[in-house]
């Protein structure tokens, strides 16, 4: 082979190799966001909505891959495999950090302990739950911001109208040492289940009830298996976005930033609909004419009320006696008594 002609090839490999150096370099970058319920939920639509802003302010140079309803992993396995880098991005309950060794976050747990939305948007919003957020960080987690679900309802098979209806009832919990409390408390017995079992387990009498904002009681059916659904407003379900830290700090600072903005602008989005969603999904169980959707009178509200503030003394040495306090504090500063 002559110089003339190991010059060309030499060229021409170089040429091959810069235009395979560029392409790799555009290759977007792949963000997997796995969550747990379905796309027409709160959650699942500011998913979707993340996604297509994500894309836009990056414009394209990330590329974000949903997996909602359990089908990439399971609430029980979610977190590990976000530890373990397998998915980047999770929106789980906040009752799941409390297994994971970070127990604060079972504050949201906490039986009427946010008495309307203004208090607990001052609570994530503010000192709190940016203090939260810090506690994350050493288990490889970075949280980016808290997702509005509602407050959630009772539903079961058997009315539910004071304490007394739940006596050793089975109620599907999230695993939260609150959450047992909380049905302890109303006589029932917590079986601990990963959401995506609910539904079968509520159609074969595995389970006699459990407690969902409408929205996910709806989108997942489970109102075709229970004849009673109570209004009881008793507790609060939230998600937290949360990301990979070793993914996140790697990215370049630009598209963090682009991502940042994306998720606080998706925040909004979610958040404004999830009290329209839960009201839309609770007229669709009435329509349906298969459950008994009941509003709790003032003197059974007080009922319930009584059987569960002890609660939040109880878990005062679990959670923190004063993070608890500087809730109530929020409410009292709000109005509410």
């Amino acid at each position: 082979m002559n110089r003339r002609t190991l010059h060309t090839l030499f060229a021409s490999l170089a040429v091959a190799a810069t235009f395979s150096t560029a392409a790799f370099a555009q290759a977007p970058i792949v963000l997997k966001f796995s969550h747990v319920v379905a796309n027409d939920t709160p959650k699942g639509k500011g998913a979707e909505r993340f996604k297509e802003l994500a894309e836009k302010y990056t414009k394209g140079r990330v590329k974000v891959e949903l997996y909602p309803n359990s089908s990439l992993y399971k609430d029980k396995e979610e977190l590990e495999a976000l530890q373990l880098g397998a998915v980047q991005m999770l929106a789980p309950s906040l009752a799941k950090f409390g297994p994971l060794g970070v127990k604060e976050f079972e504050l949201f747990d906490l039986p009427y302990i946010f008495p309307g939305k203004d208090v607990l948007y001052r609570v994530t919003e503010g000192p709190v739950g940016k203090g939260l957020f810090k506690k994350l960080e050493p288990k490889g987690i970075v949280g980016l911001a808290y997702w509005d679900n509602g407050f959630k309802v009772m539903s079961s098979n058997k009315p539910m109208h004071v304490p007394a209806d739940f006596r050793g009832m089975k109620m599907r919990i999230q695993s939260s040492k609150v959450l047992d409390a909380q049905m302890r408390a109303l006589g029932a017995n917590p079986q601990v289940m990963a959401f995506s079992e609910v539904y079968q387990a509520l159609q074969t009498g595995v389970v006699d009830g459990t407690e969902n904002p409408p929205s996910n009681l709806y989108t997942q059916k489970m109102h075709e298996v229970q004849k009673h659904v109570t209004l009881s407003d008793h507790g609060y379900l939230g998600y937290a976005v949360i990301v990979n830290k070793k993914f996140w700090d790697g990215l370049p600072a630009d598209v963090r930033g682009q991502l940042q903005n994306a998720m606080k602008d998706s925040t909004k989005y979610a958040n404004a609909i999830a009290q329209q969603e839960n009201d839309r999904a609770l007229d669709a169980v009435r329509k349906s004419g298969k459950t008994r959707v009941y509003s709790l009178t003032p003197p059974e509200k007080a009922e319930w009320r009584r059987a569960l503030l002890p609660v939040q003394k109880d878990m005062e040495a679990r959670i923190g006696r004063d993070i608890i306090q500087a809730v109530n504090k929020e409410a009292l500063a709000l109005g509410y008594k």
